[in-house]
């Protein structure tokens, strides 16, 4: 059985494959996911789980260089932004408009539901190296 933290098997194999710059994608239980992309549904309940019990997982085994968010996070969920930032302090962020992050799901290699109801609870990672 595997030891470490990502243990839901496509999720895991998701970060296993990625390369430098390469993306992946979190969001909240209402973001539409474009045909095509690989989705990771793990979405029980209302909050379970939350967005940033998954981000924060995720980050045991991934790599992040650079974080893509909505620019309506800023003024619609500025709690939410506080924590993004509190988890990743030395990584850029790039914002664009919702509409383009939502484009943009369909350039990840896999995009992960969570159980989230916050707006704008969405981000994508871009991989980076550890050496």
């Amino acid at each position: 059985m595997k030891k470490t933290s990502v243990i839901n098997s496509e999720l895991s194999t998701v970060i296993a494959n990625m390369g430098h710059m390469d993306w992946l994608s979190i969001g909240d239980a209402g973001m539409p996911v474009p045909l095509g992309t690989k989705k990771i549904d793990l979405a029980l309940s209302k909050d379970l789980p939350s967005f940033q019990q998954v981000l924060t997982n995720i980050l045991t085994e991934l790599e992040v260089q650079k974080i893509y968010l909505a620019d309506e996070i800023q003024t619609q969920n500025p709690q939410q932004l506080v924590a993004i930032k509190n988890v990743l302090p030395n990584v850029a962020i790039e914002y664009m408009p919702h509409s383009e992050l939502k484009h943009n799901i369909s350039k990840t290699h896999a995009f992960v539901r969570t159980g989230e109801m916050t707006p704008f609870s969405n981000i994508i990672l871009e991989s980076g190296v550890t050496f």
